[in-house]
């Protein structure tokens, strides 16, 4: 199977082509404009095959590539992938703009092709494993960074979206409301906190973008038992007034703690079986609809 990898900035230095590169019965070929960095990764991992346009990796006959540019390319890089019959992996946004986002999602549905979105942390191993303790009736997830102020579309769609979408996740049933508040200082979003109305369980996410830490914790509650999840690879449960903590081995590395082994592997395993990725296009459409309310009740 060979595979393209579109963009070869921070995202994909650190998490795609390390994992990419490890897999077995696939033939890589690498894909920027900036022949600097095309040359230097090429060579770092060994990929023999590069090429510096789109156009030049459908004509390498690729079966399906990862979308890893800047978000403003994404939408005009897919479209030409599933027009030209090339399954697509979309680093999330699918888009900004969310008449684009449908009509990605359209063409993938008109074409027969898989397209995916890369929401890991669906995949990272203990966030998943929230869902092995019943279903929740309140969950928290707080996603802070520090002092970085944002205009509002670009702190919704761009970062927001994996609050969003990993609490769709954890509530595993419909969003029935949605509520929003915000603090708007010219034209920059400082924070904000929303609320999804699920059936018998209230999801709150919070993203605070003028504090003085960067942070990632969900906290999960189900029956008399509370789990927190901090920076992603750490829980501590507490119940009875008692409390444990579980954590990763020492050799876990990184990359699989953060869901990015499951999440290439899962979409692989789609391509080569004809199977329907999970979450499917249209499960991530919901995602971007409330990342597109969200920034209506905001603006």
């Amino acid at each position: 199977m060979k595979i393209g990898l579109i963009g070869l900035g921070d995202i994909a230095k650190k998490a795609y082509l390390p994992v990419l590169s490890e897999k077995e019965g696939i033939e890589l070929v690498l894909c920027t404009r900036n022949a600097k960095t095309l040359h230097a990764l090429g060579d770092k991992y060994r990929v023999e095959e590069r090429v510096q346009t789109v156009e030049e990796l459908i004509a390498a006959n690729i079966d399906a590539a990862f979308v890893s540019t800047a978000t403003e390319a994404h939408y005009e890089i897919s479209e030409k992938l599933l027009e030209n019959g090339i399954h697509v992996y979309i680093d999330k946004p699918i888009s900004l703009t969310f008449g684009e986002t449908e009509r990605i999602v359209q063409l993938a549905k008109d074409s027969g092709k898989i397209a995916m979105v890369g929401f890991n942390r669906r995949f990272i191993p203990k966030v998943k494993e929230l869902k092995e303790h019943g279903k929740p009736s309140f969950l928290l997830m707080q996603k802070n960074r520090f002092a970085a102020p944002d205009e509002p579309r670009r702190f919704v769609v761009e970062d927001f979206i994996h609050v969003v979408d990993t609490l769709r996740f954890l509530l595993d049933s419909e969003v029935l409301d949605v509520k929003v508040q915000s603090l708007k200082k010219g034209d920059l979003l400082h924070h904000l906190v929303i609320q999804l109305i699920g059936e018998n369980c209230t999801a709150v996410g919070i993203m605070n973008r003028d504090g003085g830490v960067t942070e990632e914790i969900i906290e999960y509650s189900a029956g008399h038992h509370k789990y927190v999840v901090n920076s992603l690879v750490e829980t501590t449960h507490y119940h009875n007034k008692e409390m444990s903590v579980s954590s990763f081995g020492d050799w876990e590395p990184t990359l699989y703690k953060r869901g990015f082994y499951d999440l290439v592997d899962h979409f692989l395993e789609c391509v080569e079986k004809g199977h329907e990725p999970n979450p499917s296009i249209s499960d991530s459409l919901i995602t971007h609809e409330i990342c597109e309310r969200i920034v209506g009740m905001i603006e």
